[in-house]
């Protein structure tokens, strides 16, 4: 890969990260903050402070210290491990924050509907990070705290953090009241499952398994006009006591209705399973 083409990847790359951020800022600025929904990370820890400490320090302020604190403590500790793409989407989430506040002061929620507006609190964030997520990204804050308890500890990180995520959450109870606290506690527990589920389907490919006579025509498709590749194995037929041959692939969702077609077109007796996966790990797919 010439260094041209490693250049372009790399802007591509934090363009993505840029995008993933500034979804995140979105949800959390005009959604999240004005109706004191308390979700956890950083953010939700800093609406229960904003709140405590009265409306001299702003939410946004709070996230650019604890992300700031976080950032020379990341580095001090974890080194090059903390990753560039951390650092750069912690600063640009609080800077974007800082200048929200600043050119759009939010008085208030946009709506009077808390359901509509707990929505998009969390579906913005959530897509957000699932994209993030799925290139080794994020927007810093617990992140960090997360690669610090990797370091030093043996407890279960998704598990740690979906408890502080909860504490949080609760203390919004506390904090406001019981409308706010439910209207959190709810966003929380969709958050949790939303990410996934998005990363899964950015992810979302096919894998093949076709049992035939004559791999050959099949597998030059595949080769050539999909620009894929594919495994061929031996195999018997149970009850027809015949061999036969089984190729294996996998590619994309456009590119998996052109096979199924091509499939049926040149042996229609061919037996073809397709099933949906997410993690691929390999060359032409993650690395």
């Amino acid at each position: 890969m010439n260094k041209q083409n490693t250049i372009w990847i790399k802007v591509r790359e934090y363009l993505f990260i840029t995008l993933g951020i500034e979804l995140v800022v979105i949800g959390v600025y005009f959604f999240k903050f004005p109706n004191n929904f308390s979700i956890g990370g950083v953010t939700g820890l800093a609406i229960l402070l904003s709140n405590i400490i009265g409306p001299s320090v702003s939410s946004g302020t709070i996230v650019l210290i604890i992300n700031f604190l976080l950032l020379i403590v990341g580095y001090l500790i974890l080194g090059k491990d903390f990753g560039n793409r951390t650092a750069y989407g912690s600063i640009l989430m609080s800077v974007s924050l800082s200048l929200l506040e600043i050119t759009v002061p939010m008085k208030g929620p946009i709506t009077d509907e808390p359901m509509l507006e707990l929505a998009f609190a969390v579906i913005l964030p959530a897509l957000g990070a699932a994209m993030l997520f799925n290139i080794g990204a994020s927007t810093g804050g617990t992140d960090v705290i997360a690669m610090l308890l990797k370091k030093y500890t043996n407890i279960d990180i998704g598990r740690s953090l979906l408890y502080s995520d909860l504490i949080l959450t609760l203390l919004a109870f506390v904090v406001f009241d019981v409308r706010t606290g439910l209207l959190s506690l709810l966003g929380l527990l969709l958050k949790s499952t939303l990410v996934d589920t998005v990363i899964e389907s950015m992810n979302l490919n096919k894998y093949f398994t076709i049992i035939c006579e004559n791999p050959k025509p099949i597998c030059e498709y595949i080769l050539k006009h999909l620009h894929r590749s594919a495994t061929i194995l031996d195999g018997k037929g149970a009850f027809s006591d015949k061999e036969r041959k089984i190729i294996l692939a996998v590619m994309n969702r456009s590119q998996a209705v052109q096979l199924r077609s091509f499939v049926k077109q040149v042996e229609p007796e061919a037996f073809i399973l397709i099933t949906n996966t997410s993690e691929i790990v390999g060359r032409g797919f993650r690395a």
